[in-house]
């Protein structure tokens, strides 16, 4: 039987692939150690290949795991490599994958909207308490800010570039993004990032150190921003503003 062109699964597959092939994965944190089990060792650079791929696809199905049958899995990948009879036709084939696509989308988008309304009611019990932290301040707009060290510099205004060094984390201490870590602080103009760092940054003087606690609607709001931001974070940032580079 001729087969048509690949179904979107594997594409994924192959695409996650590419985008995956990183060693090793991320340690996962509070879990029970695992039990080393004997393992074969690899010989010659084919089966190390052979292995690698086979773990990058099985981290790129993991989200799935609980859909797929592993060895009738197995067995479609064996008759495609070797050319067999397929069991499904192309037309069905595409089919299946069109209704397990939607399948698949609807799941996430009811999880996301569990975990936006869950992250909401968080935000809103925080932000309500951290209000009440001494010298804590809360605008107008809801943004709340801890100053940590008060520069003498001027402040920049709206059409200006700001070099600043940053740490962000959400509620729960979980880091998305450092410049400390990467070494190098960042560059950009004050209305290019979210509007809780826009307001801030205009109350800032040169020398300053902040720390923000943004609403979500001053962040990434119910979109969230891949995924070490979900939907609906409150997020804090510790910002120090180096610099001001004013725009010719």
């Amino acid at each position: 039987m001729k087969t048509k062109p690949v179904t979107k699964l594997l594409i994924v597959c192959l695409m996650l692939f590419v985008c995956n092939c990183e060693s090793p994965a991320k340690k996962e944190t509070n879990k029970e150690p695992i039990k080393k089990e004997p393992t074969e060792t690899l010989s010659g650079n084919k089966e190390k290949v052979s292995y690698v791929i086979g773990t990058n696809i099985a981290r790129s199905l993991k989200n799935i795991k609980d859909e797929i049958q592993m060895d009738i899995l197995i067995n479609g990948m064996k008759d495609q490599f070797n050319e067999k009879p397929l069991k499904l036709d192309g037309e069905e084939a595409n089919t299946i994958m069109r209704d397990f696509s939607m399948k698949i989308k609807n799941k996430q988008e009811e999880q996301n909207k569990l975990i936006a309304e869950q992250n909401l009611e968080k935000g809103k019990i925080f932000l309500e308490q951290n209000k009440n932290v001494n010298e804590v301040v809360t605008t107008e707009s809801g943004l709340q800010y801890l100053v940590l060290q008060k520069g003498e510099g001027p402040k920049p205004e709206q059409t200006d570039k700001v070099k600043v060094h940053y740490r962000g984390t959400t509620i729960d201490g979980n880091e998305f993004d450092s410049s400390y870590k990467r070494g190098n602080p960042a560059v950009f103009p004050v209305t290019g990032v979210i509007k809780g760092w826009t307001e801030a940054l205009l109350l800032m003087n040169v020398g300053s150190k902040y720390k923000l606690f943004i609403p979500s609607d001053l962040a990434y709001g119910e979109n969230g921003a891949g995924p070490k931001i979900p939907p609906n974070s409150v997020l804090i940032f510790e910002v120090e503003l180096i610099e001001i580079e004013k725009t010719k």
